[in-house]
């Protein structure tokens, strides 16, 4: 019996000083690994003239920059109206700044600054738009390339992706020379005619300033936003992106002899074949980790978010399990922890009575920084082994970006205002789409991705979708972050 009670009491003396551990390390705990922001001196707000930048970014919504999944269908002359109403637009900023085009329509511009041993900033946005489904025109509340001006919001494609950080950008340097700013630190300003086709004029930029040995103190892209009600702790959040996800395109082909439908062969054919090669790819996922900006979002949040998050934050070692569990609850919480595998097209016969003589998949991946796409190949191939098809990338991949500091002197500059103007807190994250911010990677210290517009989870469906439209109020806010980081950050 005495041995009995031992036991207990020490079960019970374990208990005890495991709880005390844990309330410990809770009440102690200091959030993420991201820097003190209070000896940032953020620019005071500047004048801003909103009505003229919403009728700015109107016009600019009016000319269908639109890349297709076809090239050929593009129309090149839509850059050149694009251009030439960025040039009228704004004079001071195009008479200030050496103007370079490349690949794709693709603009670099330079407005240098007072001290050349400074390195410079880089901000960027695109100006190609994704197209609008065809048959779904009817279902906006104003025409998709109307820039139309109504209930408070300029409508039509691009107003947030990406032409309301172009103009947002341009508004800023042009009020910035009407009041007599001038630079200290060189701001360059990117501006890809491709992004939505990861085609060719980041590369291109990355290439021209590399070439001209520069090395750029931060570039930011867009990527993130504010949240109003943040998943952690409810309240509002600025969202910065330190890192994206790689992409790739797996193609998975089931070779097949073919013939009439009538008689089918034993196997099932090549459907039949391609269908558990995507299904035993698909069911041989990545596992999620705690891992990345991903993780450092709720890491950042902890201090300030309800004791039950804190405490399982704080003891990692404990919760650790059970944290991930609660992150992926949603597809895109998931989606912030591992890779993700997504099948998304698929080619067989061309006629409904006729076997393939071959089928394919197309499988979508986001790679999560950890991660490679050696990993990704290997893990498929192993998924589909005894399985006759065969595997390849459908173009070269891109690799996961590197992860940018949030210690760093960028950092400081791009949350300290981020905060201000959004009169929120700020934490780190992951973005699982892609910009064009990651081919400037090699040629910067740090890279951001990072939007200063405020919206609820629902909102992000109109980004490519229907009813794309910039309020007034998140414009305002555009023009203020743009202008006060380059005040902050190069005056």
């Amino acid at each position: 019996m005495r041995v009995v009670v031992r036991v207990l009491l020490g079960l019970l003396l374990v208990v005890v000083v495991l709880a005390a551990v844990v309330v410990v390390r809770t009440l102690t705990f200091k959030g993420g690994a991201t820097a003190d922001l209070a000896d940032v001196k953020v620019a005071a707000p500047v004048a801003m003239d909103v009505d003229l930048a919403a009728r700015h970014l109107s016009q600019a919504i009016q000319i269908p920059t639109v890349r297709h999944q076809e090239r050929a269908d593009d129309v090149d002359a839509e850059w050149t109206k694009l251009h030439a109403m960025l040039a009228a637009s704004y004079p001071l900023s195009h008479a200030a700044m050496q103007k370079v085009e490349l690949a794709s329509r693709t603009l670099v511009m330079t407005w240098p600054g007072s001290d050349p041993s400074l390195a410079p900033i880089v901000l960027m946005a695109h100006q190609d738009v994704v197209p609008v489904t065809a048959g779904t025109e009817d279902d906006w509340r104003h025409p998709p390339f109307g820039g139309v001006i109504a209930d408070g919001a300029v409508w039509g494609r691009g107003a947030i992706d990406d032409k309301g950080s172009l103009i947002g950008i341009f508004e800023a340097t042009e009020t910035l020379l009407k009041q007599g700013f001038r630079p200290k630190r060189t701001v360059i300003v990117v501006s890809g005619g491709d992004e939505e086709a990861i085609g060719q004029g980041a590369p291109a930029a990355a290439a021209y300033l590399k070439s001209r040995g520069i090395t750029v103190e931060f570039v930011l892209d867009e990527g993130l936003a504010v949240l109003l009600k943040n998943p952690i702790s409810g309240g509002k959040l600025a969202v910065i992106g330190t890192a994206e996800k790689g992409y790739a395109t797996l193609k998975v082909t089931a070779p097949a002899t073919g013939g009439h439908s009538s008689a089918p062969p034993a196997d099932g054919g090549g459907v039949v074949t391609l269908a558990r090669a995507v299904t035993a790819i698909s069911d041989k996922g990545f596992p999620l980790k705690f891992t990345g900006p991903g993780a450092d979002m709720i890491r950042s949040l902890a201090p300030t978010a309800p004791f039950a998050v804190r405490m399982a934050v704080a003891n990692e070692w404990l919760f650790g399990g059970l944290m991930t569990k609660q992150a992926a609850a949603t597809a895109s919480g998931a989606a912030l922890l591992h890779t993700t595998i997504a099948p998304t097209m698929l080619k067989g016969s061309p006629k409904e009575n006729v076997l393939p003589q071959d089928a394919t998949a197309f499988i979508n991946y986001r790679i999560a920084p950890g991660d490679t796409s050696a990993d990704v190949m290997a893990r498929a191939k192993n998924a589909v082994e005894g399985l006759p098809v065969e595997l390849a990338w459908t173009r070269k991949p891109n690799e996961p970006s590197p992860v940018s500091s949030t210690t760093s002197w960028g950092w400081k500059m791009v949350a300290a205002t981020a905060g201000a103007v959004a009169g929120a807190p700020v934490a780190p994250s992951l973005v699982t789409a892609g910009t064009d911010s990651r081919y400037l990677a090699p040629v910067a210290k740090d890279v951001y991705r990072f939007q200063p517009v405020e919206f609820e989870m629902s909102d992000i469906e109109m980004i490519h979708g229907t009813n794309e439209h910039m309020t007034l109020k998140n414009l305002e806010k555009m023009l203020q972050f743009y202008a006060r980081l380059i005040v902050t950050s190069a005056g």
